[in-house]
């Protein structure tokens, strides 16, 4: 009621002040009139009649045309102070000037109306474009919900704005922050797409009400909202169903290479204790050792296999934590070359560690691991007969430790790739692996704080990585020399 009266009174005083305006018009046209012509007073009046109508409005123009209608003819159509016309001259003057002034003054109130039009047009056409542009690749509810609620509470200037997010998880956002009025929202509108409902926009906004090109456009900015809404939901059933498709695929690949790799051991362990059991081969046979050999030698096999797959479920979930102690590396390295000397085959193997290398804090069963999943690197894929060779040296606070052959080299595309779980730069069909351990050899020396990285070498290829020498802010010397007693 209290904003009703408020804007008649708004009205009230627009109408007021024209009329004030040309009463003033009048009395200095009024001081002149005996040096001015009639038909100039009538053009002058007009003036003033375009200005009023530019500046308050159609009704307050129209109502200016008539009162100067009558303070034209009562004051500058003579006889003076009346109403009455004695020339039929006066007569076509006035009804000319009239026509005249309520035509300008509707003129005038359309050109008025169009540009406030125009503009209205442009300034929803701005809120709509920031609107779009905020909302622009959000894939979170909640950013939506707060940039849909700002927009709305600066369009409305209303009293509060509530956005609520219906789905798995309700979401509300408010502004302001305070409590929101007591009393039901004065508008309500669904946040609604094809496939249904997706929440709604809440507005308390008692006075002025709202008005159509309001609700219009609050309308557009609901449609836009639901929009992102359904873009961002979409987004994430596609994240989902990718992540779900890639686990199916790794899954998949795990499964085919593991089921490959494990029968092969499995048909020669078999195979052997097959024989054994037989009455073919006599225990005094020289074939005996060899069959124990293989199920010895294979269930090795077998054992590193599934280690391989342990450290990579735990690596993943990150639960691998090396027990650290101060180790001699050429220690580690022996007892790898001496455990893997019948898969080496034909070829040889080369260690070059200075003597008095440091000691290094790391877990000596996991760097057994790094070894031994390089060196088998390294004999599956360099010719037979060449040299893989392990050097070790000291490079600032670390020990940087290599691993060549002269196998292939990589194409440097692939080099940083290698690293990766399943990725094989060779047909699987040709060798033979899960895949998995140059990605454990990874885990583990970031694990101990170093940097695991394969390069090309002039006679091949090599696998290179760092572990540091200091552990909790402590570095032990390095070892004694061996010296030489008479």
């Amino acid at each position: 009621m209290n904003m009703q009266s408020s804007s008649f009174i708004a009205r009230f005083y627009k109408y007021l002040f024209a009329l004030g305006f040309i009463a003033l018009v009048t009395a200095v046209l009024f001081a002149l009139r005996e040096s001015l012509d009639t038909a100039l007073v009538a053009l002058l009046y007009l003036i003033p009649l375009g200005l009023i109508t530019a500046y308050w409005g159609l009704g307050p123009g129209i109502t200016s045309a008539l009162a100067t209608f009558l303070t034209f003819n009562y004051f500058f159509i003579k006889p003076y102070y009346t109403f009455a016309v004695h020339r039929p001259t006066d007569v076509v003057i006035l009804v000319i000037f009239l026509i005249v002034a309520i035509v300008i003054s509707q003129l005038v109130g359309r050109m008025q109306s169009s540009l406030a039009a125009a503009t209205a047009r442009e300034r929803e056409a701005t809120q709509l474009y920031e609107l779009s542009t905020g909302l622009a690749g959000l894939n979170d509810d909640r950013a939506i919900a707060q940039i849909l609620a700002k927009q709305v509470q600066e369009v409305s200037q209303g009293e509060a704005v509530e956005v609520n997010i219906h789905g798995p998880h309700f979401l509300a956002f408010q502004l302001p922050e305070a409590t929101q009025p007591a009393r039901t929202p004065e508008w309500i509108v669904p946040l609604q797409v094809a496939r249904g409902v997706l929440g709604e926009i809440l507005l308390w906004r008692a006075a002025p009400a709202i008005t159509s090109s309001e609700k219009r456009l609050l309308q557009t900015f609901a449609s836009q909202g639901a929009l992102a809404l359904e873009r961002a939901r979409l987004a994430q059933a596609e994240s989902r169903a990718r992540v779900l498709e890639e686990s199916d695929h790794l899954k998949s690949i795990l499964l085919s290479s593991v089921s490959h790799e494990l029968r092969t051991p499995l048909s020669t362990i078999k195979a052997a204790a097959s024989s054994l059991r037989s009455n073919d081969v006599h225990w005094d046979s020289a074939a005996r050792p060899e069959l124990i050999a293989a199920i010895d030698d294979e269930a090795d096999h077998l054992n590193m296999l599934v280690g391989n797959l342990l450290d990579m479920s735990r690596i993943e979930s990150g639960v691998l934590k090396p027990k650290r102690e101060w180790n001699i590396l050429p220690e580690i390295i022996g007892s790898v070359l001496t455990r893997m000397k019948h898969l080496a085959g034909e070829h040889r193997v080369e260690l070059d560690a200075p003597e008095g290398l440091p000691l290094v804090p790391v877990d000596f069963v996991q760097m057994e691991q790094v070894f031994t999943n390089l060196l088998s690197n390294s004999v599956k894929y360099a010719p037979e007969k060449t040299v893989i060779r392990v050097r070790a040296f000291v490079e600032g606070d670390a020990i940087h430790v290599q691993v060549s052959n002269q196998g292939p080299q990589v194409p440097p595309e692939h080099l940083e790739r290698i690293f990766d779980k399943f990725y094989r730069i060779t047909a699987a069909d040709r060798v033979t692996g899960t895949g998995l351990g140059l990605s454990i050899c990874k885990g583990i020396v970031e694990a101990h704080g170093g940097r695991l990285w394969a390069e090309n070498v002039p006679d091949g290829f090599a696998f290179n990585f760092t572990l540091p020498l200091i552990w909790e802010g402590v570095s032990l010397p390095n070892l004694p020399m061996d010296t030489e007693t008479e």
